[in-house]
């Protein structure tokens, strides 16, 4: 059974090809939307690689990825949204309701490891 932040992450994921293909077809750009396709769908896989990893510190290392990629896709949204190539802020928020879920997870995760 998928946690709510496999769940989330992955519908994130599937949002941002969704954002940056219309994107790319639209307005041909490709520079932004190529590296926040990267970001953003490296932070579910991050997510998922923690589920099997090699012991708490792992755990905690993998989730930690996932938040700095989640930290840079928000950055590309942000320069997206800014920049006029995107005027809707929805996926901006999904991204940061992952932020926060991955920031608590960690500090969970974090507090049980003592």
């Amino acid at each position: 059974m998928a946690s709510v932040l496999q769940e989330k992450s992955k519908a994130f994921a599937l949002q941002i090809i969704k954002v940056c293909n219309e994107i790319k077809q639209s307005k041909r750009e490709s520079v932004l939307t190529n590296q926040l396709i990267r970001s953003g769908t490296s932070v579910g896989a991050n997510i998922r690689e923690a589920m099997y990893a090699h012991g708490k510190a792992d755990f905690i290392a993998k989730l930690q990825t996932a938040l700095k990629e989640c930290s840079e896709s928000e950055y590309w949204l942000e320069l997206l949204i800014e920049s006029g190539y995107w005027g809707d802020h929805a996926i901006l928020e999904q991204c940061r309701e992952v932020k926060r879920i991955l920031i608590s997870s960690i500090n969970t995760a974090k507090s049980n490891q003592k």
